[in-house]
């Protein structure tokens, strides 16, 4: 990760300035923390949270320089995608990606939407209703997650406003395209898209449907059964969002709303990685 970091972040960092570059290569201030450094103070941030003040402290730097690591390093982060397990140097970054992958190697998916609590927008600004969430009753960001069987993190979205739903955040991402050209990848999925399960049978599963009121017992008991296993092969995917959860960023995000899908495609990025290890 050192050499697009080395390359490439000077490059993109004047490109979003607006320009070309006027310097020769190299030129400049020179970093002040070692690339390792910087790579390990941008986990500590993301795993605890820690304030820049107190990571500049530690390593004995301004903080404007612990700020400026943690913004390139996220980004490298955030670019290498999901680690694929059995696979090694093969890496997922798009939904096409993992249905893709799920086609090669056979395997049915778990697919569903977890919200992280995000700072309210300044009153009167416009957009400021889209990311108040029906369900949680605040304003939140909604990440779109993939897992495996074994609850192995595959893939996670550019994240959307909290008001979005589920399925229509999926489908933004292009899964009606991917269920097509792969009509043979299953995906598992709760009540939140039946939309999507009417649209794809036999790809999108979703619970079976509740008997009509007055239906015989042996049929009640049959959906019980049903729906129970149901949930039971969808909970791997329960626990991957439970591991995102567990990095101290992700249980209430104080920062930038628009810093938080880097965020969060790099801690997923990185428990995926751990997740292949174990």
């Amino acid at each position: 990760m050192a050499v697009p970091w080395q390359a490439g972040l000077g490059g993109r960092r004047h490109a979003a300035r607006g320009g070309a570059r006027k310097r020769a290569a190299g030129a400049g201030a020179r970093h002040q923390l070692v690339f390792v450094d910087r790579l390990v103070a941008t986990l500590i941030h993301l795993r605890h949270d820690l304030p820049h003040a107190v990571l500049a402290l530690l390593f004995g730097v301004d903080r404007s320089t612990v700020t400026r690591a943690i913004g390139e390093i996220r980004i490298l982060l955030a670019e290498r995608g999901c680690a694929v397990p059995d696979r090694p140097g093969l890496r997922l970054r798009t939904l096409a990606d993992v249905f893709a992958y799920a086609h090669a190697e056979d395997i049915e998916l778990r697919l569903d939407a977890t919200e992280i609590q995000v700072r309210r927008p300044p009153a009167g600004r416009g957009g400021w209703c889209a990311f108040v969430s029906g369900k949680k009753k605040q304003n939140t960001m909604k990440a779109t997650v993939i897992a495996d069987w074994r609850g192995r993190t595959l893939w996670t979205d550019s994240l959307r406003p909290g008001r979005m739903h589920d399925a229509t955040a999926a489908r933004t991402e292009g899964i009606a395209v991917c269920f097509q050209h792969f009509p043979d990848v299953e995906v598992l999925l709760d009540d939140g898209y039946l939309g999507l399960s009417r649209d794809h049978r036999e790809l999108a599963i979703t619970p079976p449907r509740r008997p009509r009121p007055g239906a015989l017992p042996g049929r009640v008991e049959q959906w019980e059964r049903d729906r129970q296993g149901h949930s039971s092969d969808r909970i791997t995917l329960e626990h991957a969002l439970a591991d995102h959860k567990r990095w101290k960023q992700l249980m209430r995000w104080t920062h930038r709303r628009d810093r938080l899908p880097d965020t969060y495609r790099a801690i997923a990025g990185l428990v995926s990685d751990r997740s292949i290890n174990a």
